[in-house]
């Protein structure tokens, strides 16, 4: 498995992790208000959490939204998420209407990268894997646990499981309840990466516990982090900015160790 995931000139998995922050409305004005306070940040990539939408549920409302906010971010790498409520989401919706929005979406040529959960049936995963592979859009299977963290084995079966599906890019997102829960996150990271050489993935540990997984990315492996550009989608996420600068500073005084 490569180590690298390239998206628009955007390599994800090499030097400094990869800064993605969320777009976030109920309607079109709101959700392209939100996509201009996030490009002023500078982010490498562009999420739109689509559950937020209130017609979200429809093809014909979505996706004319989706194209302005295409039209919008340019080249900015895209990624489309439903978070359903199981995993701790905003979308109240079954596995039959998440795959065809996904679908829908996938088809459209409007997307870079595609959110899957883990927790959707492995026939409905299978299928948007592979419509998202013939599309030629980049797979982000994902999984989160808002309540605890699970034991450092478990952390790295999980995100094994998620590459053997095909994943580009596994995702596991935790919440701690101490920091031992934080170093079993960090562990579980860079046992896949540098251990089992599944490519890049993505982990975080949330709330103010977990802050630290959110910047210290390049050391354990993890090659994309979450900010927040006026509205968090997530707890213990930090501005954009704060991020930036932090990233920058673990990336600077590393090497210097190196060399």
């Amino acid at each position: 498995m490569s180590g690298m995931v390239e998206v628009r000139g955007i390599r994800i998995g090499e030097g400094i992790p990869k800064v993605c922050i969320p777009v976030m409305g109920m309607n079109c004005e709101e959700i392209l208000i939100s996509a201009g306070q996030v490009l002023k940040a500078k982010p490498d990539l562009l999420e739109w959490r689509a559950g937020w939408f209130l017609k979200m549920h429809t093809a014909e409302e979505l996706l004319p939204v989706l194209e302005k906010l295409r039209e919008a971010v340019g080249e900015l790498p895209l990624l489309f998420t439903i978070r359903t409520a199981a995993e701790g989401g905003e979308a109240e919706i079954d596995g039959t209407v998440y795959a065809r929005i996904n679908r829908k979406v996938i088809l459209s040529g409007r997307i870079d990268l595609v959110d899957i959960e883990l927790l959707q049936k492995e026939n409905i995963v299978s299928r948007l894997l592979e419509e998202a592979r013939a599309a030629g859009v980049k797979t982000v299977i994902s999984n989160h646990d808002f309540s605890a963290t699970p034991k450092k084995e478990e952390l790295v079966k999980r995100l094994l499981r998620m590459r053997q599906l095909g994943a580009d890019i596994p995702k596991i997102a935790v919440m701690p309840r101490d920091t031992g829960d934080l170093l079993a996150l960090l562990a579980a990271t860079r046992e896949a990466v540098e251990r089992y050489s599944i490519g890049p993935v993505i982990t975080m540990s949330m709330g103010q516990t977990g802050v630290l997984s959110r910047c210290c990315g390049e050391i354990f492996g993890s090659a994309v982090t979450f900010a927040s550009a006026g509205q968090a989608s997530a707890p213990g996420q930090m501005e954009a900015e704060d991020l930036q600068i932090l990233l920058k500073l673990f990336h600077k005084y590393t090497k210097m160790q190196e060399e």
